[in-house]
Order: C-alpha cells, then sequence, then structure tokens
C-alpha cells in the first residue's frame, strides 16, 4: 500500500478519521472581496479514505476572467456556464457536515464564503483543514509545499495543474498520506472552527490613501500647518467632521484617529474635554486648536517632503542581494511609543553556557549570537540538525534550545518528520511523545550532548536538499528580491505547541516613519483579518499556527515597517506557553526560508515575534522575541490604534 492508496482502516486512524469535502477553486484573482469564482470542484471522502462524491462546473462571473495564462479559462470558455447562485444549493449539500479541505484552506474558504454570501446563502462550513498547514507540522523533505511538488513526494499522479477538478483529486491523493503521516508522527490535526461569517464581512471597503509626506513635527505656535503633519480632532465639531477631514486630506495632511507623542496638533473646540484624545494631548504636550483656527490654517499649508521610494533597482548590490542573506548592521528593539515595560531577555540574563551541561534553572536566555554570526561555519558541528528538546523546567529547556541554535542547529517545537536528534531533560521520558520518537529509531542523547555533540545517523528522519536559515533571537536576515523588485509576498508564520488551555492571537501593525499606524485600519487581527488594501493578511492555518501575509511589492512608501506580535487570551503567559517558532517564506507555498524559535518569555502575556522594515531598497526581517506582561490592547495603543477603555 502507498502512503497516497485510497483507503485506510478507519477505527485505526482514530482522531484521524472524518467526512471531507475537498475543494479547489480557480478565480478571477487573488482577493476574495472583489474577485470571483471561475471554476470550483468538489471530492468528498469517506472516514476510511474512499471517494464519496464528486462535483465540478465552470462559472460565469459576470467579469473579466483576470489572468487567462494560469487558468486558461477565457471569456469563451465560462460564456453559458451557470453563475454560482445557481450551483450553490449543490455544493452546500456537498459540504454539510464535513470538514473542508483545501490547499491553502483560508484561501478557498474565504472565496466560496462571498461567494455564498452573494447568492444570500450561508456557507455550511464548521470546520476546515488546510493540507499546507498539516504539511508545515509533517514537514516532508520537499523544496517548497506547493501542490505539483507534495503530490510528487507522496506519489500521487497529477494530470492538469490549475484544473479544478485535477486538482482536487491530486489533494485527496495527499490528503491521505499526510494523515497517515501525521498519524505515524501522532500530531493533532490543525482543524480551525469555521463560525458563520458576519454581514458587515463581506463589505467591500474602499482602500485609505496614506498620507503621501513625510511628519515634519508639531505645530508651531502661531506657525502654519505643514503637509505631512499628523492632525486629530475630538469631540463636536460645526462643520460636519466629514468634511473636516475631507479638506485636510485634500491639503495634503495626515489625519489621525488617536494622539500620541509623534501628533502635530488636536484640533477641539473644547479644551476641558475629558475624551481620551485631550487627556493623551495633554500629558505628550501636543499642541491644542479649536476648529476656527484649524479651517484658517488650512487655507495656507505649507509644501511638505515627499516619502522617499524605495523600490529596489538594477544594481549590482540588489542583485547580490537576490538570495537571503545575514546583516551585521547593529540591533535594537525599543517598545512601541507610550506601551508599557517589562521586556524580556535583558542584558544581564543568565547566557546559556553558563547552565550547561547541567541545564539548572535560570533567568531569561539572551540573544545566543549577534547578527554577524549567522554564517554557519565549519565550527557549527549540528549544521543542517533538527533537534528537538524534551522535558525539563521552562528555563532548562530555553537555555538547551539557545545551545542548539549556537551548534548550528534548528531548534524544534513539535516532533515533526525533519527532526533528527532529541535531547531529554529532566521529566523527558514521561514526554507523551516519546513512545513516538522510540518507534521512529530517532537519537536520543542527554543533556551533556550539547557541550560537546557528535552526530550519528540520520534514522528515519526526512533530509531536506536546502534547510532554512537558522536565524537567533534579535538576528537580520536581507529578504529576497526578484527582478529588482521585493518578492510578491511573504509569509511570516507563527507555531507553537497546541495549548488547551488557552488561545493565542498572532497581530500586526503597519507602521510609518514614526512606528505609529496611520489608521486603526493597519492594526490587523482576528476582528480585522485584512488591511485595507489588502498588502497585509492574516491568515489561520490551525490553533497552532498563525500567518501574516505580506505583499512587499505594493507596500506604500508611507508604510515603513509592519511588527508581527502575538498575544494571550487569558491569564497564561508565554512562559507557559513554551517556545514560538515563526518561519519566512515567499508564497503560501514556499519552504522557509529562514526559522527562528524565540523561547525567552516568562510572565509575559504579549510578545513581538519579527519585524519586516525597509532598509534602503530592501525589506529586512529581524526575529525580535521581546516580551512585555500587558495585554493586546496596551500594546495596540503604543503604536497608535485607538482603542477604547
Amino acid at each position: 500500500m502507498t502512503l497516497a492508496s485510497a483507503s485506510f482502516d478507519a477505527r485505526a486512524m482514530g482522531d484521524y478519521a472524518h467526512d471531507w469535502a475537498l475543494v479547489d477553486v480557480e478565480t478571477s484573482g487573488l482577493t476574495p472581496r472583489r474577485d470571483r469564482v471561475l471554476s470550483v470542484a468538489v471530492v468528498t471522502i469517506g472516514p476510511d479514505g474512499e471517494q464519496t462524491g464528486e462535483f465540478s462546473t465552470l462559472l460565469n462571473p459576470g467579469c473579466d476572467p483576470g489572468p487567462v495564462d494560469v487558468h486558461g479559462l477565457t471569456p469563451e470558455r465560462l460564456r453559458g456556464a451557470p453563475t454560482f447562485d445557481q450551483v450553490a444549493g449543490r455544493i452546500g449539500a456537498m459540504l454539510q457536515d464535513r470538514v473542508l479541505v483545501a490547499h491553502n484552506a483560508q484561501f478557498d474558504y474565504d472565496f466560496l464564503a462571498y461567494e455564498f454570501a452573494r447568492a444570500r446563502m450561508w456557507l455550511p462550513v464548521s470546520r476546515r483543514l488546510c493540507t499546507l498547514a498539516l504539511n508545515r507540522q509533517v514537514d516532508p523533505p520537499t523544496a517548497d509545499m506547493k501542490l505539483g511538488t507534495l503530490a510528487a513526494h507522496y506519489g500521487v499522479p497529477q494530470l492538469r495543474a490549475h484544473d479544478a477538478l485535477d486538482d482536487t483529486r491530486v489533494l485527496a491523493g495527499i490528503l491521505r498520506a499526510t494523515l497517515r503521516e501525521a498519524a505515524r508522527l501522532d500530531l493533532p490535526l490543525p482543524l480551525v472552527s469555521c463560525p458563520p461569517r458576519a454581514e458587515s464581512t463581506f463589505t467591500p471597503q474602499p482602500p485609505k490613501t496614506p498620507c503621501a509626506y513625510r511628519n515634519p513635527g508639531r505645530l508651531v505656535p502661531g506657525g502654519p500647518l505643514q503637509q505631512g503633519m499628523k492632525i486629530a480632532i475630538t469631540g463636536e465639531t460645526a462643520l460636519a467632521r466629514a468634511e473636516l477631514v475631507g479638506r485636510a486630506v485634500s491639503a495634503g495632511l495626515n489625519m489621525m484617529q488617536s494622539v500620541s507623542r509623534h501628533t502635530s496638533a488636536l484640533v477641539t473646540n473644547d479644551p476641558t474635554s475629558d475624551s481620551a484624545k485631550a487627556r493623551r494631548a495633554i500629558a505628550d504636550g501636543v499642541p491644542v486648536i479649536d476648529e476656527p483656527t484649524f479651517l484658517r490654517l488650512l487655507t495656507d499649508v505649507r509644501s511638505g517632503t515627499a516619502h522617499e521610494a524605495t523600490a529596489a533597482t538594477g544594481t549590482a548590490a540588489a542583485a547580490a542581494a537576490a538570495v537571503i542573506a545575514p546583516v551585521t548592521e547593529p540591533v535594537t528593539t525599543q517598545a512601541p511609543a507610550g506601551g508599557p515595560v517589562s521586556p524580556t531577555g535583558s542584558a544581564t540574563s543568565t547566557p546559556a553556557e553558563a547552565v550547561l551541561p547541567a541545564l539548572s534553572p535560570s533567568g531569561s536566555v539572551p540573544d545566543p549570537r549577534p547578527p554577524s554570526s549567522l554564517v554557519s561555519t565549519s565550527e557549527d558541528p549540528l549544521k543542517g540538525r533538527r533537534v528537538l528538546v524534551v522535558g525539563g523546567v521552562h528555563a532548562a529547556a530555553v537555555a538547551a534550545r539557545t545551545r542548539v541554535v549556537e551548534l548550528g542547529a534548528s531548534a524544534a517545537i513539535n516532533l515533526s518528520a525533519s527532526v533528527t536528534d532529541v535531547v531529554l531533560l529532566v521529566g523527558g521520558p514521561k514526554d507523551r511523545r516519546m513512545t513516538r520518537i522510540t518507534a521512529l529509531e530517532l537519537p536520543v542523547h542527554d543533556a551533556h550532548w550539547l557541550t560537546a555533540p557528535t552526530v550519528t545517523d540520520q534514522g528515519t528522519a526526512a533530509v531536506r536538499a536546502q534547510e532554512p536559515q537558522v536565524v537567533p533571537r534579535g538576528g537580520v536576515i536581507d529578504l529576497p528580491i526578484q527582478n529588482g523588485t521585493p518578492a510578491p509576498e511573504c509569509y511570516i508564520t507563527a507555531s507553537w505547541a497546541p495549548q488547551a488551555g488557552c488561545e493565542i492571537d498572532v497581530v500586526a501593525f503597519v507602521l510609518d516613519e514614526d512606528e505609529q499606524v496611520t489608521f486603526d485600519e493597519d492594526f490587523i487581527f482576528y476582528g480585522a483579518p485584512e488591511s485595507p488594501a489588502g498588502t497585509v493578511r492574516l491568515l489561520t492555518g490551525g490553533p497552532a499556527e498563525q500567518t501574516i501575509a505580506l505583499d512587499l511589492a505594493s507596500m506604500p512608501p508611507a508604510t515603513r515597517k509592519v511588527v508581527v506580535a502575538a498575544a494571550i487570551d487569558s491569564a497564561a503567559t508565554f512562559g507557559t506557553v513554551g517556545a514560538i517558532q515563526i518561519g519566512a517564506a515567499l508564497g503560501s507555498s514556499g519552504a522557509p526560508l529562514a526559522r527562528a524559535t524565540l523561547d525567552a518569555a516568562t510572565t509575559e502575556r504579549t510578545m513581538l515575534l519579527a519585524e519586516i522594515y525597509r532598509r534602503g531598497p530592501l525589506w529586512r526581517l529581524r526575529a525580535v522575541g521581546q516580551g512585555y506582561d500587558h495585554g493586546l490592547g496596551a500594546l495596540a495603543r503604543g503604536y497608535g490604534v485607538d482603542i477604547a477603555d
């Protein structure tokens, strides 16, 4: 029986046996709220892996079909096809009471959700499974996670790429094979709950235009307004608020929804107001002017300095940066403006060497290596290895993983097909994964091995031709460019060990040169998972994995940095959660270019995971790992998001 064979014993598969509805859609574009489904295919599979149904059809979208060179669906081919509302009932019946499965499932789910909403119907899906997320957990030794690559790895024949029905049949083979691998490794399925989508979710939001000018600073008493100044308004105004804001935006001002130390002026007709904006303006010394003064100043707004265009050019230096490269610049990480302190990883923390080989409890672990040491050398005895640390109190496990990175290896946080070695600390033999580790015949070492490791046979571990770059906490890398411009999309995926007592939310802040959001919609979180222009999106791959997708090539010049963070929604802390792993990949199906394991937190409830920021023509990624004891609301306020008390 091959990995991709059609049937298996449903009773033996246990938690891996479900009724599945595998879906693939071809679309006119990449934005679900705007673009349409051109073809759809659904294949249903029972708990025993046998196919139980199949349906596919072309669809008449009533619009331009988009990139014909990709999907081959010309207007002539689509002419006469049914509209989505004519087949929605049949598709819904196949999805009902089944787990929706797709490769990059949120993409297919979102497109179907919008199409069902346009047809005035609910999408009857309560759970979904992403085969991309599942394969990221399994971590097979493939060059990437594309459908065709995984099909070749698992021995699934592929006849017509980008044909919805053939892609769905291929997906069925990949699902069967990956379920067997997940069962072999005892990995939990990354099932995602899909509550009914709110009506407002499907209301297209017009993109907001960032201000084209740099912030010149605060308004000088008696002086003029200048393009790029950050202006906030609070309280009642004589002129309609929308008209007042419209005039200011037309004049080149940057109208903000909150007040920070970077605000140029606050406009209010009640300077004694007890509003949050007024209180913050007084606390930070922000100039306050009334509406008549503001209107008078709007008649003579001085010219500002435009944001510099930072598109890469075809220079030799840019060409040299077309591959991932280490950076040696000094790195400092600051708390968001106005945010509370209590960071982890202070300079006085105990280094890893001080607690090895005994691995006794210690304080937070500092950055193990400076960015200049990112290049692996012959002195990295574990280069290319992936080491899982099992057992130990939190500080001891942190020290061990830090040492793993120092030795050139990648520190794993979960058992996967790519794990080459296991380090067993105190209490490790009682870990539930040890049964699987023994069955897989993985090399198991004690803590002393990390002082002078010797490499043994890989055992059953998968070996990838090109392993991801290992980035230590605080490390910085250049992200690749293609044809003189940033890669089309960069995916920053955060993952952690499954948690029973809490949920972790990954968020992103799109920041300007003052490290502030331009408007509240630049705060990307589960309630608002996409920026207005669609350049930053939150994707949920499962309860222990979330991704921030960045369209770097389309970022406006005003965007200087994107901060990716995580927050815990309960009294739990990142010390109890353990390590967070971040991976950077180009495209949703790309293999990780780089990985970092961040686990120095103890009492913190929010953590800065990564910063993606401009440096000349390039975008850079910094693995941060900075934690704070306060909650997500305080973190958001620090970046200028207007959060109600």
